[in-house]
């Protein structure tokens, strides 16, 4: 192989390099940020299923609240 040639593919390889170094870098940034977003969205979750709770045992007519109840008949 020329010298010439042994250049051209390593500068090819080193081009390479550097644009999967930017991809890594930017697939990086995006899983944190859909980290931070699970979080959030799971504490949301958290909430809302506690406020449904709430809500279920505020109705009236419910003895607990719990919809786990044997009917009476039982």
């Amino acid at each position: 192989m020329e010298k010439d040639e042994i250049t051209r593919r390593v500068e090819e390889l080193e081009s390479q390099l550097a644009f999967q170094d930017e991809l890594q870098a930017q697939l990086n940034d995006v899983v944190a940020r859909q980290d931070c977003e699970i979080v959030a969205l799971r504490r949301q979750l958290e909430e809302l299923a506690k406020r449904l709770t709430d809500l279920g045992e505020a109705l009236p007519g419910e003895h607990s609240g719990s919809q786990d109840d044997t009917p009476p008949h039982y």
